[in-house]
């Protein structure tokens, strides 16, 4: 049910109003000044604010300035008895949604209260579903490389130039190109992606460029390419790395031109596009065996940014792991769980070959078949998690670490795991562990690692 203010200063405005808008099926209340209106809005959240221009004290323009400058986010419709074009645009540029004048008519004032409330639902949705997707497209970490990729983001993001973004596969090349186009002066266009490994070699063109009917066969329609799609925006171009010489030379010729041509046709379309490309091979090794063209790396790689891994990220792991519970308990009605001092060190000591992408199924995974709200050792006996200090190539002595150093790494994964799961909170992870409050902080500093809450 909808909640209305109306504010106006005549009893005899508030109160036919206030009946026949509690007579639609509203919430209504009703004050009489500017001031008592600000007052009303901090105890009471609002869909809609009535509000009239002439009042006594703080008149309604004002008001309405008040208001918005506090960010209420109540539709506001202005009533006047004195309607001018100079009080109509006024109140318009402050973000009024309508003006009416008195005497009011009932039938045209129930018809605007509606129309203002439908546009305020219609905000309300769209900010939650932004919300959402927020959530999802977040960069979840504090370690320092991933505080430099943010900061590489940051610096790339406004201008125009082509971003060339590697990394393994499962870092979140894909996130990185999402945060560059929202955090552009393309934001508003579209940001469009291919997966060049995904789509077959004589697809691919048409997928780029667009084709004229009967082009080829089954081109049984005119169809718009993706640099098409993509004007005024972004074109995320995945795993370029995978796509073939002939293809690649048209690409140049799109990144030089800003021209395409659609398969078959005889005409140019010219384009305005933001290229940003991603891969997980090795380009310059690719140019040196002859499987990329030089000029197209030169044209793509303008600002490069590489995607570390998840196993050098640290501390990131558990935090990481926290965040997609959190997610995947809202995606399904589930209570949050917990990782056990056990289970957090064998995230931290798993190496994860897959990276973020591996870490989300694993989370996922336990989310669904761990049956308590304490994820344990056992759920996780299916990681390949090596001994501290080994490499997975056990013949290799080179890499064998010394053992004060494999202690210390077990120790140090161990106490960040325990904090994990006691929240931080000192008292409750020295508990667990079994130790003084004293001797805990002694072996946090000596191993590095920062304060935690006191409790």
């Amino acid at each position: 049910m909808a909640a209305i203010l109306i504010v106006d200063d005549e009893a005899g405005v508030r109160a036919s109003l206030g009946g026949v808008l509690r007579d639609e099926g509203y919430t209504v209340d009703a004050v009489d000044s500017g001031e008592a209106c600000l007052e009303q809005v901090t105890r009471t959240a609002y869909d809609l604010l009535l509000l009239d221009i002439w009042l006594p004290g703080l008149d309604g323009l004002d008001t309405l300035a008040r208001l918005r400058e506090r960010h209420v986010d109540a539709q506001v419709i202005m009533i006047s008895g004195h309607g001018s074009i100079e009080n109509a645009v006024r109140a318009t540029k402050l973000g009024a949604f309508d003006f009416i004048e008195k005497p009011l008519s009932l039938e045209k004032t129930t018809l605007a209260v509606r129309n203002a409330l439908r546009q305020h639902r219609l905000e309300v949705e769209n900010r939650a579903l932004r919300a959402r997707v927020d959530r999802r497209f977040v960069i979840v970490g504090e370690h320092p490389l991933i505080q430099h990729l943010r900061e590489e983001i940051a610096m790339a993001a406004p201008t125009n130039g082509r971003v060339l973004i590697s990394g393994e596969n499962g870092t979140g090349k894909e996130l990185v190109a999402r945060h560059v186009h929202a955090l552009s002066r393309r934001q508003a266009g579209a940001f469009v992606e291919v997966n060049c490994a995904a789509i077959p070699e004589e697809l691919i063109e048409s997928e780029l460029f667009g084709h004229i009917k009967g082009a080829f066969t089954g081109a049984v329609a005119d169809r718009r390419g993706k640099f098409e799609v993509a004007h005024g925006g972004t074109l995320f171009l995945d795993e370029i790395g995978d796509m073939s010489l002939k293809t690649q030379a048209k690409v140049l010729r799109a990144l030089q031109e800003q021209v395409i041509e659609p398969v078959g046709g005889q005409s140019s379309v010219r384009v305005d596009v933001r290229v940003i490309a991603a891969t997980n091979k090795n380009l310059v090794e690719e140019i040196r065996e002859g499987r990329f063209r030089e000029d197209l790396f030169f044209r793509l790689n303008v600002i490069p940014i590489l995607v570390p891994p998840l196993r050098d990220r640290g501390d990131d792991v558990l935090r990481l792991a926290r965040h997609f519970v959190a997610e995947l308990a809202r995606e399904y009605g589930r209570r949050a769980k917990r990782f056990s001092p056990g289970a957090a060190a064998m995230l931290l000591a798993c190496q994860w070959p897959g990276n973020v992408r591996e870490l989300r199924n694993v989370v996922e995974r336990v989310m669904i078949m761990a049956p308590g709200e304490l994820i344990t050792e056992a759920e996780l006996a299916f990681l390949d998690v090596a001994a501290p200090g080994l490499s997975r190539e056990a013949g290799d002595s080179s890499v064998v670490r010394p053992l004060h150093d494999a202690r210390d790494a077990w120790e140090r994964d161990y106490i960040l795991a325990a904090l994990d799961s006691c929240e931080g909170n000192m008292a409750r992870t020295a508990d667990i562990l079994n130790v003084e409050r004293s001797n805990l902080y002694k072996k946090m500093k000596t191993l590095g690692i920062g304060p935690a809450r006191e409790n």
